[in-house]
């Protein structure tokens, strides 16, 4: 007859701790109110810069109407930006890619408001918008869409960000979440606008 052994939960947690440490995680992610802090930290976590395409795959925006309003109520329109630096990045704040970036973006904006036009697009709710700003402290504009993007500006994914030179030229069309405060970033910036 086999002896009885008796069951070891300390053993078995060293034997088993990667299983049980996946299961918690799986159960976490089930629940909203901590399955979107968990995706947020792993999307900062594989945040990288964005870089500047290749020349010969850049495209000339010819078409810069598109009417936004801001989230107080003034309309604006792309057209006013025509021959400056632009960053515009498309978002929501229920996009857990966009709300791991904006720290990102709240830092470049503050250091590069005065030489950059910046165009935050909010795909949501402006009341929805307006509580996600005060709660996180962000002072950066935002718009609503009020036309369709120009063709060379539609994407369908969240968040999407463009980066548009003085001649036109689309040099940044970055979908997901990127480390924009990155220093190979600021350093391209900063060519653009010397």
């Amino acid at each position: 007859m086999g002896k009885n052994k008796e069951f070891n939960l300390k053993q078995w947690m060293k034997k088993h701790w990667s299983n049980v440490l996946f299961a918690v995680f799986l159960i976490l992610m089930l629940f909203p109110t901590t399955r979107t802090p968990i995706q947020v930290a792993i999307n900062r976590i594989f945040s990288f810069p964005p870089s500047v395409m290749e020349e010969d795959k850049q495209e000339k925006l010819t078409d810069y109407n598109w009417q936004l309003i801001e989230i107080d109520g003034n309309e604006v329109n792309l057209k006013e930006a025509e021959g400056k630096v632009i960053l515009i990045n498309v978002w929501a704040t229920w996009c857990p890619p966009c709300i791991a970036e904006m720290p990102s973006l709240q830092a470049l904006y503050d250091d590069y408001k005065e030489e950059v036009n910046f165009y935050f697009i909010a795909n949501d709710n402006p009341d929805a918008v307006k509580r996600f700003m005060q709660k996180n402290n962000y002072t950066f504009p935002v718009t609503v869409q009020a036309s369709n993007a120009p063709d060379l500006l539609k994407s369908n994914s969240l968040p999407t960000t463009f980066l548009i030179d003085q001649e036109a030229n689309l040099l940044v069309n970055k979908t997901g979440a990127a480390n924009w405060n990155s220093s190979s970033f600021r350093n391209q910036l900063d060519k653009l606008l010397n």
